[in-house]
C-alpha cells in the first residue's frame, strides 16, 4: 500500500457483513484492512492497479538487454514455423 486516506464511512448491514467475513477469511485486523484486500481482489476490473518506478526500471533493463543480445533482427518464417512445430 503506497500510501492511506482517512476516510468516514456509513455502509449498508450487508456491506458489514461482507467486510467482516472478508476480515475472517484473511485473518485481518479490522474492516479498513478487509476492504483494502476486496479493492485488491476487485479493483482491477474498475481500474488499472499503478505500476511502481522499480517495476518499470525492471521492464526496460530487460528490454535493453534483450535488444543488446539480439539486436532488432525478424524471425523468419521458418523459424516461426519450428517454433510452432510445423
Amino acid at each position: 500500500m503506497s500510501g492511506t486516506v482517512a476516510v468516514n464511512l456509513k455502509i449498508s448491514k450487508y456491506t458489514s457483513r461482507v467486510l467482516g467475513v472478508v476480515k475472517e477469511t484473511y485473518g485481518l485486523k479490522d474492516k479498513a484492512q478487509a476492504l483494502d484486500k476486496f479493492t485488491e481482489i476487485f479493483g482491477s476490473e474498475f481500474i488499472e492497479p499503478e505500476v511502481s518506478e522499480d517495476y518499470v526500471k525492471k521492464l526496460l533493463r530487460i528490454e535493453e538487454q534483450h535488444f543488446e543480445k539480439y539486436g532488432y533482427r525478424k524471425m523468419t518464417d521458418k523459424e516461426l514455423n519450428q517454433l510452432f512445430g510445423k
